[in-house]
């Protein structure tokens, strides 16, 4: 079984990916920032961590307002460094396990908490700044996996205090309950006290700072009555994302020890690491992520979209959901072939697009709402491909229906 043992919390400020990439581990203006982390990355080694679950929020830079959801969970087999502006940071590729991912996001789904899920999403400072500073640098030494939930903290509304100590004992619930033996360490980002906006900005209250720390080992339930604006009172409106620490803690039990603290605030961020450890082991939890689903193998002709579909053929999807740009669609009626070399399709892939294979492509992963968008840059009908995939004529089809009619989601 999975076991939780600890508890991770850590700033992750772009100034300590600047110490880091500039080498000031010797500098007495940022030594006390890689003393901090040594101790997490010594902790990490010496547990034998193999699963690190990652609680950041994005600086708009893969998550933007066209979209912007309150918990995302990351369900792909690995993430790379984003480009905040200025390149992307040298750093490998973090490698993910899909399968507890998988499994947290049915479980918190089924103890509704109706969370967003994203794959292709390079991270940024939010994640890669505390990370590269626990896992050695060539993460050579360190074969264990991440599992990253992106945290809506920017723009309001946006998940209470309360909402995120909740989600951590759902998260705690669906951990316990996966049946692979690992060691699972909750990693919490973000904070301390900041403020990087407006006339307030370079703002800092080390005084609330170290409260805080002593309330989120000894009484969360406090910080949990606490609103947005409160938080931002006594640590900056951006100091306000160390809520995203209530779900760190909400994911561990009270019998616990705090083994570290640190907190040292160079410039415009009180920058503090933190380590709880669990007592006792934890006890397996007995509760099925999957019970929406139970039955639906019984429903012959039925092909849940899944996140493991997902994942599988994202690529397919992607490639025919761009259908909906006008250069694509083009390519895509005179060009076919050589798109699809584009996109890296398998010949299996490429077999299906060019034949039409609308039952097969089905069966492969791809979801009906990029079929209909194929079908209509291909000038053929929603009840066509609906005949197609119960191996009818289109006449058989339109006979089983109670009015005859031919429709698809193009505007001609």
């Amino acid at each position: 079984m999975a076991r939780i043992i600890g508890g991770i919390g850590a700033s992750h400020s772009p100034t300590i990916a600047f110490a880091k990439d500039t080498n000031k581990q010797n500098d007495p203006a940022w030594s006390p920032i890689f003393e901090g982390f040594d101790k997490v990355k010594d902790w990490v080694a010496a547990k034998e961590v193999d699963v690190l679950f990652f609680i950041f929020n994005d600086h708009v830079t893969s998550f933007f307002f066209d979209h912007y959801s309150p918990f995302v969970l990351g369900i792909d087999d690995q993430y790379v460094t984003a480009d905040e502006g200025g390149g992307a940071r040298e750093f490998p590729p973090a490698k993910a396990h899909q399968a507890l991912s998988r499994h947290i996001a049915h479980s918190l789904a089924a103890q509704e908490f109706d969370i967003s899920t994203f794959q292709k999403k390079p991270l940024d400072h939010g994640f890669f700044s505390p990370f590269s500073m626990m896992i050695p640098h060539d993460a050579a030494s360190w074969e264990g996996r991440v599992i990253p939930l992106q945290v809506g903290v920017l723009q309001f509304p946006a998940p209470t205090a309360k909402r995120c100590f909740n989600f951590g004992q759902a998260l705690r619930k669906a951990i316990l309950s996966f049946p692979e033996d690992l060691n699972v360490a909750i990693v919490a980002t973000g904070g301390l006290s900041h403020q990087v906006h407006g006339e307030r900005c370079g703002f800092n209250d080390e005084q609330w700072d170290a409260e805080f720390l002593e309330l989120l080992e000894t009484d969360p339930n406090e910080l949990t009555k606490l609103t947005h604006a409160q938080y931002a009172t006594k640590g900056g409106m951006e100091g306000a994302e160390v809520i995203m620490w209530l779900i760190m803690r909400g994911a561990l039990s009270n019998d616990l020890t705090c083994v570290h603290k640190s907190s040292y605030c160079p410039s415009m961020t009180n920058i503090a690491t933190v380590i709880f450890e669990e007592n006792t082991p934890s006890e397996s939890v007995q509760h099925d992520p999957y019970e929406q689903l139970h039955g639906v193998e019984k429903l012959q002709g039925t092909y849940p979209f899944t996140i493991e579909t997902s994942h599988k053929a994202y690529r397919l999807n992607a490639f025919l959901r761009q259908l909906i740009d006008p250069d694509h669609r083009d390519r895509f009626v005179n060009d076919q072939q050589a798109l699809m070399e584009e996109f890296a399709l398998t010949d299996i892939e490429k077999e299906m697009v060019a034949g039409r294979q609308w039952i097969e492509l089905i069966r492969y992963g791809v979801i009906f709402f990029c079929l209909e968008k194929m079908a209509a840059v291909l000038g053929q009908s929603n009840p066509e491909v609906y005949a197609a995939m119960r191996g009818e004529t289109i006449e058989e089809f339109q006979a089983s229906r109670k009015v005859s009619m031919t429709y698809s989601v193009s505007a001609k």
